[in-house]
């Protein structure tokens, strides 16, 4: 089983570990992050094995500063300016792979760009001491509900990793926004910490949506992030035995003879719901509900990224590799 350290006692095992070639589960401001040195194949190999993740799909590189993501990267002038806004912080950038980078073909998928992100916290300051990028897709089984806690990865893959360092509580609780930059245009790949008008402020123009060619970019699978129990999304009415995943303080009907209930946001904060969505999710799949009911959430802001993920919970789950 993972041993789970508090974070402000885990660096030397976890840098102990990753020269090695393992992986670790670390804390992000986003979701818990698998993490493995990106120039190393057996470390990224590790990564995939532990998830069962499909070799498909791509991996994020985290960095340390804008010297490192320039070695692994090229960026265009709008890339750039985005990074100086939003760097460090729940954004990842889709850039050209530079040649020579020393990036494993792992985790960029066969792809000739690389999804980039600068960590807060303990992942920068993990990334710096390695001297290396970082691979670390969100510390669950793939497919399933990513982690927003140390004792929830634990619980997932702690028999299959070494190491858990817990930093409590992530404070987003979503995976970062992805977006690329196509002729001086901003394509929104996946919505996720950065709300898009933010990114449109920088930009100065609407973005684009969706992708262009297939998997640009990880967590573009049609089904992702999914519950045990079957999800239903935008209840209006709580059948009897289901679980209920609410928002806001208006209750579906029949709402009382639900099996288990919880609140992303009883004011209808959606940044308190967004904080809240994967733990809620894991707790109510734990009720034994063979059925969870969602009541509607806004679309707006951070809802956009809720609502993104709740409909990838609640896709059909009959292709073999998700």
């Amino acid at each position: 089983m993972a041993e789970l350290i508090a974070a402000d006692k885990a660096m030397d095992a976890a840098l102990a570990l990753l020269r090695a070639g393992e992986v670790v589960a670390i804390p992000t401001e986003t979701v818990y992050g698998l993490a493995g040195d990106a120039t190393n194949g057996e470390a990224v190999a590790r990564i995939f094995e532990a998830k069962g993740r499909p070799r498909f799909n791509p991996l994020i590189a985290h960095v340390a500063d804008m010297a490192m993501a320039e070695r692994i990267g090229v960026f265009d002038p709008l890339s750039r300016r985005l990074a100086e806004k939003f760097w460090p912080g729940p954004l990842t950038l889709v850039v050209p792979l530079r040649a020579g980078s020393g990036i494993h073909p792992l985790v960029t998928a066969g792809l000739d760009t690389i999804a980039l992100r600068m960590p807060k916290g303990f992942g920068g300051t993990l990334i710096a001491r390695l001297g290396r990028p970082l691979a670390a897709p969100s510390a669950n089984t793939s497919g399933k509900i990513s982690s927003t806690s140390g004792e929830a990865v634990a619980s997932d893959l702690g028999g299959r990793i070494p190491l858990v360092v817990d930093g409590g509580a992530t404070p987003v609780g979503l995976e970062s926004t992805i977006v690329k930059v196509e002729d001086g245009k901003v394509r929104l790949l996946r919505p996720g910490g950065v709300a898009a008008s933010e990114i449109e402020a920088v930009a100065g123009a609407p973005l684009l949506r969706g992708a262009t060619a297939g998997i640009e970019a990880p967590g573009m699978l049609a089904s992702h992030y999914a519950p045990g129990a079957v999800m239903r999304l935008n209840a209006g009415i709580v059948g009897a035995g289901e679980a209920l995943l609410g928002f806001g303080p208006r209750r579906a009907e029949g709402w009382q003879q639900a099996r288990a209930f919880l609140n992303l946001s009883e004011s209808g904060d959606l940044r308190e719901a967004a904080t809240n969505l994967f733990a809620h999710l894991q707790a109510l799949d734990r009720s034994g509900a063979g059925m969870i009911a969602v009541e509607p959430v806004p679309s707006e802001e951070l809802g956009e990224a809720i609502n993104d993920r709740l409909a990838r919970a609640a896709a059909p789950r009959d292709n073999p590799h998700v």
